[in-house]
């Protein structure tokens, strides 16, 4: 029989795990997803359980194997892609220490925030690329040094969820240079290690794991491991990178002027450039993904997240009365539907998990304004969709202040699933945007690592090749010109609302909840 080489991809997301298998031509062959089990949402976006995810892991991979029908032995590779900005600590034995500390983590505001404003939060920037913010593990793994001093006495190593999980399966430390960068820990330009960072976390870089590129190879999976996956024992383990990166790679946006509009949990917007571009007010982030290129760009915490949170309230207020009650994601959506562009003149600043770029502000709040008697649930729905749009609108405006020349967006994530979705952020950033054929583009970026690898390790650039755009979602003139109106007050409110977000969330602090 003649062998057919094949490739897959593990993308341990927020949410869940999702794997893919492609071929030589990189076309999609199976693919397979898991949830963490065992915790409820908020929780899981904010610490997890490593064991969940390293099942959650096996068990998507076994499932993309299952039905791509492909042959064990054939297996030409593997690599892993992991979020960016998670940390736990293990012990001397590999044990958990901690769960992993997302990024919708907010308990380290007070370490970052000390920061903010001094000397050396610019040096931290300009060496790292990491703006002052609680989300990177340099200020979690301060906070573990301050507040649970035993189990940081404890620690023997710090490592991302990616680490661990690539380190029960290979039995070695690695991280790729894109997720060392998003740890706040890393010269984003020397690629090493920061001995600053280092010292203000009093960390040791032994507690590091080894730095290496995307293109590193580890021989071979734990036989156990291997065989609950159904991949042979001595595939190749590829590295790889962040889901960051690994979405630019698998939506095609892999040269300076494409950008990626990624809305998932949380979102992104972001280029590959191949030089380090960093912002003089600090408000974006700039991260290497190997030794000729950056991911720069910047994120929200309030994608899906805050769709999430409309959903539960209004679930919550339903008496179950029926077998099925409960609204779905879709039934939202299709509330939103109804009310017009504007939402009748409600405007919602979505920072339900705090912010990210450009305001780096754990402590902003969220907030419905405008609302009247006439207003109802519909407005809502749609006032936070067109908010999460408008705070893309700032980070594509951050980009264009920088000096990034954004000719092409490519949208990615699962609000491509809903045409209202991608239309609100047409028209919220007036430009059109294009979809890749296939959706799950962090897991295929994954699986792409392994395949460069395998053709004597291309440059990235080789993985627009690969992908094949298809639809494309045009603004609506109309829709715009309402968009541009309500911009300056959704930017007004902000600014007039900055002061009050660290007392609100003071007073949140004493209160029960």
């Amino acid at each position: 029989m003649k062998r057919s080489n094949w490739f897959i991809g593990i993308d341990l997301g927020t949410g869940s795990c999702k794997s893919i298998v492609v071929d030589e031509e990189a076309r999609v062959l199976g693919f397979g997803a898991a949830e963490y089990s065992g915790l409820q949402a908020q929780d899981r976006w904010q610490e997890q359980d490593p064991r969940e995810l390293l099942k959650a892991a096996i068990d998507s991979a076994r499932g993309a194997v299952t039905e791509s029908g492909m042959r064990p032995e054939d297996c030409a590779g593997l690599s892993i892609g992991g979020a960016l900005h998670s940390v736990l600590a293990l012990d001397g034995h590999g044990d958990p220490l901690t769960g992993v500390i997302t990024w919708a983590d907010g308990r380290a505001a007070e370490q970052s925030r000390a920061l903010r404003g001094l000397p050396v939060a610019s040096r931290l920037y300009q060496e790292t690329g990491c703006p002052s913010h609680g989300m990177y593990p340099l200020y979690k793994i301060m906070w573990l040094r301050d507040k649970q001093g035993d189990v940081f006495r404890k620690t023997r190593r710090f490592v991302s969820a990616k680490e661990y999980v690539f380190a029960r399966l290979t039995g070695e430390y690695l991280v790729d240079y894109c997720l060392a960068a998003g740890s706040g820990l890393l010269n984003t330009q020397a690629l090493r290690w920061n001995p600053l960072c280092l010292e203000m976390a009093g960390i040791r870089e032994d507690q590091l794991s080894s730095l290496c590129s995307p293109l590193t190879v580890h021989r071979g999976l734990s036989p156990e491991f291997a065989r609950e996956m159904g991949i042979r024992e001595d595939v190749p383990v590829v590295v790889g990178s962040s889901d960051a990166a690994n979405s630019n790679l698998g939506a095609g946006a892999v040269n300076p002027w494409q950008a990626t509009c990624m809305v998932g949990t949380s979102g992104a917007f972001r280029v590959i450039s191949s030089r380090p571009i960093l912002d003089e007010k600090a408000r974006s982030w700039c991260y290497a993904i190997d030794e000729g290129h950056w991911l720069v760009g910047g994120a929200i915490n309030n994608g899906g997240v805050a769709l999430s949170w409309l959903r539960d309230c209004l679930n919550q207020a339903v008496p179950h009365i029926s077998p099925d009650p409960l609204l779905s994601f879709e039934d939202v959506i299709t509330l939103a539907g109804g009310a017009k562009a504007g939402a009748g003149g409600v405007i919602c600043l979505p920072f339900f998990a705090g912010e990210r770029s450009p305001n780096w502000n754990l402590n902003a709040r969220a907030m419905f304004f405008g609302m009247t008697l006439e207003h109802g649930v519909r407005h809502l729905a749609r006032a936070l969709l067109e908010g999460i749009a408008f705070r893309f609108r700032s980070l594509k405006e951050v980009l264009v202040d920088i000096g990034v020349d954004v000719r092409q967006i490519i949208a990615s994530g699962g609000f491509t699933k809903s045409d209202l979705w991608l239309q609100v952020m047409a028209d919220a950033l007036n430009r059109e945007l294009v979809l890749p054929v296939w959706g799950e583009t962090s897991a295929l970026g994954a699986a792409f690592w392994a395949l460069l690898s395998a053709r004597g390790g291309e440059g990235l650039e080789k993985a627009g090749d690969f992908v094949k755009l298809g639809d494309s979602c045009r603004p609506n003139p109309e829709s715009v010109e309402i968009y541009n109106r309500m911009y300056p007050l959704f930017e007004k409110l902000y600014q007039s609302l900055e002061k009050s977000f660290d007392e609100v969330a003071a007073l949140q602090e004493g209160l029960e909840r």
